[in-house]
């Protein structure tokens, strides 16, 4: 009933066929209200989404998606990283949360931490590098190094320059902790994972910032002076600070990863551009561009590995109205709004062994959860996806290109 009602909704609103093969999504669980596991499965694979990140590494979730062919990013939370420099406790929870769910759920990646560095806390950040050491050792003890890398999520605001993309430039305090970190990603093979949301630039600046250069809308766009390369919308703008930044430091190689990015469909008064029709033209274009395997302008033929945030609303998370309405689902699994994908929902069953979501009269609601992963709790922070103020500055520098770029034109 519940798969039926959604494949409804899709089709009432006028959606045009659109599979995104490789897009990515983040699963968060902060509410008491959303489907089983065992009912994500085929709502996921409804959207075309291959990939899927957790903020954790829930038991339930990873049995679920078992032989389902999905990629999973699984989490170890803020929390755990002091913990995590013994040897022996990363082995453990290791051999735990990972090795007994492979090779059936597809782990491919543990992101140790969230957002770290920029919390300004020198004792988390003092334990991150050991933390993901050991972890990767314990891989490495249970030969599983090969199939599994270890990586960590990073904020925008780890970037003490973004403006224009070519002159992207790691925040000088924190260039120690970061050049480390990128000697190990380079030696373990892993990438380099940011978090980026334009919906802040437009948020903290709406009547300077273009909605229609934050929302991949039809604009006059800015050109990069350094680079001569025409940026007409803000994501790729802020990869490509992130690429420069990287090569600033001789990591031109290091693959990237947009571990977060997306738009709230509601917010609070202060919250301006939340609202269902932002949402769905930034997601949806977003999800366009993803499923053309289009670059950015500086590496175009790089692909886009892009998780979109989120699966769900998440009606227990804190902060403000906005961290509650993510979701590219409502709980009861109808659409937050209409993104314009096309659903085989209806076909879909999911190989885990649990009876496929159109067969069931009601969803299944799960208890409260009885924690929370501190470090994804932390993106409701001012240090999570807040713009920093290098980020203003990269939305002032492309008011003043646009309007050169009229000039010029006309």
């Amino acid at each position: 009933m519940a798969s039926n009602l959604l494949l409804f909704m899709l089709l009432i609103s006028g959606v045009f066929v659109l599979r995104a093969s490789c897009l990515g999504i983040n699963y968060g669980q902060i509410a008491n209200n959303l489907p089983t596991p065992e009912n994500v499965v085929p709502l996921l694979k409804s959207i075309g989404a291959t990939k899927v990140k957790l903020y954790d590494a829930d038991p339930k979730v990873l049995k679920a998606f078992a032989n389902t062919g999905v990629e999973f990013i699984v989490g170890l939370g803020n929390e755990y990283l002091s913990k995590m420099r013994d040897p022996q406790k990363a082995l453990d929870w290791v051999t735990t949360n990972v090795k007994c769910y492979l090779p059936a759920t597809k782990i491919t990646a543990i992101a140790v931490g969230n957002e770290v560095l920029t919390f300004n806390d020198t004792s988390l950040s003092g334990c991150l590098l050991p933390a993901m050491q050991s972890i990767h050792t314990a891989l490495v003890t249970l030969n599983l190094d090969k199939q599994v890398c270890v990586t960590t999520a990073h904020s925008l605001g780890v970037l003490q320059t973004s403006y224009p993309p070519s002159a992207g430039a790691f925040r000088q305090d924190l260039s120690g902790c970061v050049a480390q970190i990128l000697s190990f990603l380079v030696k373990t093979g892993s990438p380099f994972l940011i978090n980026a949301y334009p919906f802040f630039a437009y948020k903290g600046s709406p009547k300077q910032v273009s909605l229609d250069y934050v929302l991949f809308q039809p604009n006059p766009g800015t050109i990069d002076p350094a680079t001569n390369l025409h940026y007409d919308n803000m994501l790729f703008a802020q990869i490509d600070a992130v690429y420069s930044a990287l090569s600033a430091l001789g990591y031109k190689k290091l693959p990237v990863q947009i571990s977060e990015t997306g738009w709230p469909s509601k917010g609070d008064q202060d919250e301006v551009g939340a609202s269902p029709e932002n949402a769905k033209k930034y997601n949806a274009n977003l999800i366009k561009l993803i499923a053309q395997k289009k670059g950015t302008p500086l590496r175009p033929n790089s692909d886009l590995n892009i998780y979109v945030f989120a699966l769900f609303n998440e009606n227990l998370k804190p902060g403000p109205t906005s961290e509650r309405n993510y979701g590219l689902f409502k709980p009861d699994g109808t659409p937050a709004y209409s993104l314009g994908i096309s659903s085989n929902i209806g076909n879909t069953t999911s190989n885990s062994g649990s009876t496929p979501a159109k067969n069931n009269t009601s969803i299944i609601m799960p208890d409260p959860p009885t924690s929370s992963s501190n470090g994804y709790l932390s993106i409701s922070s001012g240090t999570g996806r807040f713009a920093s103020s290098s980020s203003i500055l990269l939305f002032l520098w492309f008011l003043v290109g646009s309007m050169l770029l009229r000039i010029v034109v006309v």
